[in-house]
């Protein structure tokens, strides 16, 4: 009756050694069941996306816009966590040598960061009474 707060019959995750490895042709071609595929590998190998995305000290939400977006950085954290590499996954978003294909090829990945204190003074929107 209280089964919610105990084990049952002793289900836990499976071990490592029953984890079996991938076979690339298994992976769909359409997107949506390709990324139940990745998500379901993800749960077996025992790091689920949210799990993966408090690895990487972010959001869930990068994790999960990878399967609508190129995401190389998240993508490169999915492949890594499936033993793989990202070109087996998203054929259509990686190049063979393992770059990530992109609409705009000079962008870095990171943006650089613009130093907070840039020693200007903030302009108000509007005047006050003593200005006018």
């Amino acid at each position: 009756m209280f089964s919610r707060n105990r084990q049952l019959n002793g289900l836990k995750k499976p071990p490592a050694k029953m984890v079996v490895a991938m076979n690339p042709k298994d992976i769909p071609l359409n997107p949506a069941m390709r990324w139940e595929w990745i998500k379901y590998q993800l749960r077996i190998h025992g790091c689920p996306p949210a799990e993966l995305a408090r690895q990487l000290g972010i959001t869930d939400r990068p994790v999960r816009a990878v399967k609508h977006a190129p995401y190389p950085r998240i993508e490169r954290a999915i492949a890594q966590a499936l033993g793989t590499e990202p070109v087996v996954l998203w054929p259509e978003r990686w190049n063979l040598d393992g770059t990530p294909k992109r609409q705009r090829p000079n962008r870095a990945e990171r943006l650089a960061r613009r130093a907070k204190d840039t020693g200007c003074a903030p302009v108000p929107h509007r005047k006050t009474r003593k200005e006018v």
